[in-house]
């Protein structure tokens, strides 16, 4: 198996136009075989009325880089990825700067995927701990999905 980490990061983000991610500026920046991270700025656009990075952001955060993880192991042209759960534990606020998602495999099945989302700040501090399941499905004709 070939790894080209130039690419990987550049298929996440290219299919990122357009779509959510694209809006929360979300930004995948560093692959590996068992892992994949992307970075979001926290600024007024993803606070809550606190003024703080809205937990909403940051989940949208971790199913984002989670699922654009399990798309890497699945063959697109056969399979697609659903995520089916997600759970967040916000441990910090956070007002400005930037948070990176970095989702790790915990369980890569056939059709079951088990992801840990660690969102971290500049300077690593643990601001949310994520667990998302993405389950693996046939890819339908359609795109009514």
């Amino acid at each position: 198996m070939t790894f080209d980490k130039d690419k990987i990061l550049e298929y996440c983000n290219q299919i990122s136009k357009n779509t959510l991610m694209d809006t929360l500026n979300i930004e995948y920046i560093d692959a590996g075989f068992d892992f994949l991270v992307a970075k979001m700025p926290v600024n007024s656009s993803v606070h809550q009325p606190m003024g703080l990075l809205h937990g909403g952001a940051s989940v949208a955060l971790a199913e984002s880089v989670g699922s654009a993880a399990s798309m890497l192991y699945v063959n697109s042209a056969l399979s697609e990825v659903r995520g089916i759960e997600i759970s967040a534990n916000h441990l910090k606020a956070k007002r400005d700067g930037i948070v990176y998602g970095t989702a790790r495999i915990v369980h890569k099945g056939r059709s079951i995927h088990l992801w840990e989302i660690r969102i971290t700040d500049e300077n690593d501090n643990l601001i949310s701990l994520c667990k998302l399941t993405n389950m693996v499905i046939p890819k339908r004709k359609s795109q009514d999905s």
